[in-house]
């Protein structure tokens, strides 16, 4: 199955907050790339994973548990999500091991259509541990994606200054412009 276009506004965050991004407002209303195995095939694609693991109907289901569960541990309590985010993370480790190059770590699953679904999950333990500050929701109204400010002093509010950052600052301007 070769990957279509990827429809999406804003690509190439990191990959817990990608899988977050999934999912996007157009014109009023919520598109889901991961409503198809389409979907599955252009997001695994996007996100180097195409070949490495299956683009099926269970990695579809599992890669929508995992969204939900961040979605929960972003939008609402750590203790309320934490299980959510373990119970998948519950179905991989790291194997840590001795290669001719040095030392590697490697993830390991017992079934590879958790991969994608694990891999997310341990992407945002990586996120929460180095800024979890940073991690962020855009500020543009009824936009629903997310990003880490990798700005340097941290103060980036919208997903793209191009989209969300142009309409914010043209509404300023229209209200600044009617008070005159």
């Amino acid at each position: 199955m070769s990957a279509a276009p990827d429809p999406r506004p804003l690509t190439g965050e990191p990959l817990a907050l990608d899988l977050l991004n999934t999912r996007w407002n157009r014109e009023g209303e919520t598109q889901d790339l991961l409503d198809t195995p389409e979907g599955l095939a252009v997001w695994l694609a996007g996100n180097g994973l195409a070949g490495a693991y299956p683009a099926g109907a269970d990695t579809l289901r599992h890669l929508r548990e995992a969204r939900e569960a961040l979605r929960a541990a972003v939008h609402g309590s750590p203790g309320q999500a934490a299980p959510l985010v373990d119970a998948v993370l519950a179905h991989g480790r790291i194997r840590a091991r001795l290669t001719a190059e040095g030392p590697a770590e490697e993830p390991e699953f017992a079934d590879p259509a958790w991969g994608p679904a694990w891999l997310t999950a341990r992407n945002y333990l990586e996120l929460l541990t180095r800024a979890p500050e940073r991690i962020r929701t855009c500020s543009g109204g009824g936009c629903i994606l997310h990003f880490f400010d990798t700005s340097r002093n941290g103060t980036r509010r919208w997903c793209s200054m191009a989209a969300c950052g142009n309409r914010a600052k043209a509404s300023r301007h229209y209200a600044r412009s009617k008070e005159s």
